[in-house]
Parts: C-alpha cells; sequence; structure tokens
C-alpha cells in the first residue's frame, strides 16, 4: 500500500476536482467541505508516506507499469515527503480560511472556485514527486493556468494583475521548454535520473550549456527571483484574500524545489561544483534577491504588498543556502523553504483578517487593530520573530544553517547579505509596529464583530508553527540530513 501514497496523494485532489461538477450540480455548498475532506485525507496519507520513507526508503512509483526512462516516473523521497507534508497542511488551512475569506460575489461560481483550488494543489503535488523534466512542464502550467484564474476571481485591478502574471508565466514557461528541448536534444532522455547518468560526459556540450540557462530563467520567473519578480506583488496584492496564503506560501516555493531538483539531481553536485559556474550564479542572485526584496518591502504602504515584497527576499535567502554546496548550506536552505512556507501563509492569513474583519489595507492603519484583537498581535509578533530570525523561532535556525553553510564557503558576501535582509526586515516590521502603538484605536471606535472562528485556527496554528518548527529544528535538519540530501554531496 505505501508504494502507492505518491499517487493517492494526487488523485485525491484531482479526482475531487474533476468529480465536483457533477457532484455539486444541485447543492453548490457541498464544494467547501468535499475540499475541506479531501485536504484532511491528504494530511493523513502524506504522513504515512513521510513515516515510509523514513523507515523504508525512497518510492519510485511507475505509472501503467512502465519502467523509468520509458515511463512516466514519481519519486518519493526525503525532500519530497517533507515538502508534501507542509503543502497539505498548509493547503488544509488556506481552505479553512477561505470560508469566510472567499468574495461575496462568486455565486454559481463557488464551485468552480475550488475546483480551481484542489487543481492547484494536485498540480504541486505532481511538481513535488515529478521524476522527469517534461512532466515538471506540465505541472507548472496547470499550476499556473489554475493561478490565473483564482486570482483573476477578485475582478478589477486583480484581472490586470492576473494577465501580467499570464504573459509572464508563459514566457517562463516557454523558456523552461525550451531548455528541456535542448537537454532531451543532448541526451535523448527526459527521465531525470536517466538523464543524471549521461549528463556528466556532456557538460561541455552547448545545447547542455544552453538548456541550462533557458530553463533557469524559465523556473526564476515562476519563483519569482530577482530580476523575474515584477508579476508577484500585483498579483499576491490584488488576489482574493482567500486565495494569496496557499500562493505566497506554495507556488514559488515549488517552483524552487524543481529548480532545486535540476541542479543537484539532475547536474549532480560534483558538476555545478567543479564544472559549471551554476551555484554562482544562483548565490549572486539569490543575494540581490535577499537585499532588493527586503529594501522594496520597507518602502511599501499596503501590508499584502509589503509581505509580499518580503517573499521575494526569502526566496532569495534560501537560495543563498542552497547555493553554498556543502551539507550545512543545503539543509539550511531547505529548512528556512519550511519556514518561510508556513511564515508567509501566516502573514498573509493576517493580512486577510485585517481587511476582511477590519477594513485595514495599510500599515499606517495597522493602529485600529491592536486594541480590538490582542491574539491578532500575538500572532503578528510570533510571525514577525519568525521573519526576522531570532529565537527561538525555526526562522532563526534557518538563517543560522544558511550561515554557517556561506562560512564554512567562505562565503562572506552572502552572509552579509543574509544579514542586511536580516536588518531589513526588522525595520518594515518596525515601522508596522510603530504605526500599532502610535495610533492605538479609541474605545469609541466601532467594534467589528466577533472574529470567525476560520480566521482564528488558521492564523494561530500557522503561528504556534513557526515556533515549534524552531522547538524541532535538530529533529527536522537532522532529518534533511539524513533523508534530502542530493546523491554526490
Amino acid at each position: 500500500m505505501s508504494h502507492h501514497f505518491p499517487a493517492i496523494l494526487f488523485l485525491l485532489p484531482m479526482f475531487a476536482a474533476i468529480s465536483m461538477p457533477v457532484v455539486c450540480l444541485k447543492h453548490r455548498q457541498w464544494s467547501r467541505p468535499i475540499s475541506i475532506a479531501v485536504l484532511v485525507a491528504m494530511v493523513g496519507v502524506s504522513i504515512l508516506n513521510l513515516i515510509s520513507v523514513i523507515h523504508h526508503g525512497e518510492v519510485r512509483y511507475a505509472f501503467s507499469g512502465w519502467a523509468a526512462p520509458l515511463g512516466i516516473e514519481w519519486v518519493a523521497d526525503g525532500l519530497a515527503s517533507v515538502i508534501l507534508v507542509v503543502l497539505s497542511l498548509l493547503g488544509l488551512l488556506a481552505l479553512v480560511f477561505a470560508g469566510p475569506a472567499s468574495p461575496k460575489d462568486l455565486g454559481g461560481r463557488i464551485v468552480h472556485y475550488y475546483i480551481l483550488i484542489l487543481l492547484l494543489i494536485a498540480s504541486l503535488v505532481g511538481i513535488v514527486f515529478a521524476g522527469d523534466l517534461f512532466n515538471l512542464f506540465v505541472f507548472l502550467e496547470v499550476a499556473a493556468i489554475s493561478s490565473y484564474a483564482l486570482i483573476g476571481v477578485a475582478g478589477g485591478r486583480a484581472l490586470f494583475a492576473a494577465f501580467r502574471y499570464l504573459i509572464l508565466g508563459t514566457l517562463g514557461a516557454s523558456l523552461y521548454l525550451l531548455g528541456v528541448s535542448y537537454f532531451y536534444a543532448a541526451s535523448g532522455t527526459l527521465n531525470m535520473a536517466d538523464m543524471a547518468e549521461k549528463l556528466p560526459q556532456l557538460l561541455t556540450s552547448k545545447a547542455v550549456v544552453g538548456g541550462l540557462l533557458f530553463m533557469f530563467i524559465g523556473l526564476g520567473i515562476k519563483m519569482a527571483l530577482v530580476p523575474f519578480h515584477a508579476w508577484l506583488p500585483d498579483a499576491y496584492t490584488y488576489a482574493p484574500e482567500s486565495i494569496s496564503p496557499i500562493l505566497a506560501s506554495l507556488v514559488t516555493k515549488v517552483a524552487l524545489i524543481g529548480w532545486v531538483r535540476i541542479i543537484y539531481w539532475v547536474l549532480g553536485a560534483k558538476a555545478i561544483v567543479y564544472d559549471i559556474p551554476v551555484l554562482l550564479l544562483v548565490g549572486v542572485l539569490g543575494t540581490l534577491a535577499a537585499v532588493i526584496g527586503a529594501v522594496l518591502a520597507l518602502s511599501q504602504r499596503d501590508i499584502k504588498m509589503m509581505f509580499s515584497y518580503g517573499g521575494i527576499s526569502h526566496i532569495g535567502i534560501i537560495l543563498i543556502g542552497v547555493s553554498q554546496g556543502n551539507h550545512t548550506g543545503f539543509v539550511g536552505g531547505v529548512f528556512y523553504l519550511l519556514n518561510d512556507a508556513v511564515m508567509q501563509a501566516a502573514l498573509f492569513f493576517l493580512a486577510g483578517v485585517a481587511i476582511c474583519q477590519y477594513g485595514v489595507r495599510t500599515v499606517e492603519d495597522m493602529g485600529q487593530i491592536g486594541k480590538r484583537a490582542p491574539w491578532f498581535m500575538v500572532a503578528l509578533v510570533v510571525v514577525a520573530l519568525g521573519m526576522i530570525g531570532l529565537p527561538p523561532t525555526g526562522g532563526f535556525f534557518g538563517k543560522w544553517y544558511i550561515i554557517l553553510g556561506a562560512l564554512e564557503a567562505n562565503n562572506y558576501i552572502a552572509v552579509a547579505a543574509v544579514l542586511l535582509s536580516t536588518l531589513l526586515t526588522l525595520a518594515y516590521f518596525l515601522k508596522i509596529f510603530e504605526s500599532i502603538f502610535r495610533h492605538p484605536a479609541t474605545d469609541s471606535e466601532i467594534l467589528p464583530g466577533e472574529t470567525p472562528l476560520p480566521f482564528k485556527l488558521s492564523v494561530g496554528i500557522t503561528a504556534a508553527a513557526v515556533m515549534i518548527l524552531g522547538l524541532c529544528s535538530d529533529l527536522i535538519v537532522q532529518f534533511l540530513l539524513n533523508q534530502a540530501l542530493p546523491p554526490g554531496m
């Protein structure tokens, strides 16, 4: 049974999405409970899959009995399995949050809305498990198309943001597919494991170098890496408050995992350290992203825009970690990715509560919430500590291992970039707290109604997870060292 966990994890949301138009034909209100039930099942199966991988090793699932490299193969190793647990949990919390936060004018489109969310989650599962370059492209596009539609649901400026995302996303997909075609022309295969065996003899090929460059730019657009980030701030800011958390926490992170798979599992650790200077390029762009994203976040007034640029900065920090070419930096980068997925979800849950419950969109107006919702302020402080990187949050330990990896590689510029981005992150959160304490709400202001329980649950669980990841950092890092390192590192 455990051998089929990867297929089950994909089929649960995919089958639910396909069958929902029929099941919910007369009862549209069933779409949300069905979606939540599917994600609850995914959480259970993802945990069982992780336990199975820990005890029995990675699973290579061949579809329809066609073995690789001819058939489609999925790989459930330690890295994919731990990512799937986080993906399932955050997807579930996003659906819980989506109840009171969803646009009120969906009407008959509510079924389509949840279908798109399930398709997005199914495609993210496919990206994480994909064992060949072409299927990675297919699932990237399904995720992108679902995201375009979900962003555009809000109407108004969201339509323009979704259209720009579509244009840049299509360019990224085209460049990635062009790079895949170059790799196929050079190696005669699309399977990652098979390609990894053939590429060491082809590293001087112009097709391989050109294909790698095209794939890097394509996936750089997908993960909103500076300078390919222009689509992200508007897309996440103007998307419905119910959709921003899942986009910010998962979509760019999963694209980044796809890139890590290619450089470490396809090219190989030895090649990217000694033969092709990929890690140097990744490290330079990660350094720029970490600093530029934080600087741009500091200059924003809209809270969702600020958090969007903060997410771009943290993508850079993750790339700094995985680009050091050693165990410490790689594990630090992956651990920070897990933490950042949780922190981004928490931040956009908080932003959604501020907008939906209190009508607050700007930093200057955050003071209207402080006195009304102490629970909101406690959660914001906890998530801010994680984003800044202060103990005992997971953000601190992620940055700690990244800095240790950079010191091990004698990369002092990377260390400076992480520290500078940390100071800038501190600055934009101080900007928020200054507004809260300088302009507190007065007793005469009209209090809103009771905060819906789904809001409190989503915010509370993700804020608690920021602390739990820090307290369990030794256990998680040891797992990553034992189960998630690339071959040959």
